[in-house]
């Protein structure tokens, strides 16, 4: 999990995708962590991407990691309504205050990815399974 967060946090931004009805959506994130050996991300339930999960937890990101090399991941997405979880992520990106103020603001949304798979690939090399 640690190689996946690392990689993506080289990159500083990604995209997830989610489905909305029949139609793909695409969003930049930068916030990724490790807790309890799972990928953590954060969102506000009131926004389109949490009701989407909400309607299809299946996810996938991507993110480019140097000129030729990128790396996707997906999974499903569960959301931990955890106390734990969500002080963790305040922790890791102390802005979160700034916008949701504390961890406990019923609008802020923590969830991670169940059976993830990650695939490094390159424009020169065979694709590299890490998860």
């Amino acid at each position: 999990m640690k190689q996946v967060v690392d990689l993506v946090r080289k990159a500083g931004v990604f995209h997830i995708a989610t489905i909305d009805g029949d139609h793909p959506r695409v969003r930049p994130f930068g916030f990724i962590m490790v807790f309890e050996d799972k990928l953590y991300f954060t969102t506000a339930n009131q926004k389109n991407f949490y009701k989407q999960l909400q309607k299809n937890p299946n996810v996938e990101f991507s993110a480019m990691i140097d000129e030729g090399k990128w790396i996707r991941v997906e999974g499903k997405a569960i959301f931990d309504g955890s106390l734990a979880a969500k002080k963790q992520a305040f922790e890791v990106f102390p802005n979160f205050k700034n916008i949701y103020q504390s961890p406990d603001n019923p609008i802020f949304e923590v969830f991670y990815l169940e059976s993830p798979s990650a695939v490094l690939y390159s424009m020169t090399e065979a694709p590299q399974k890490i998860l």
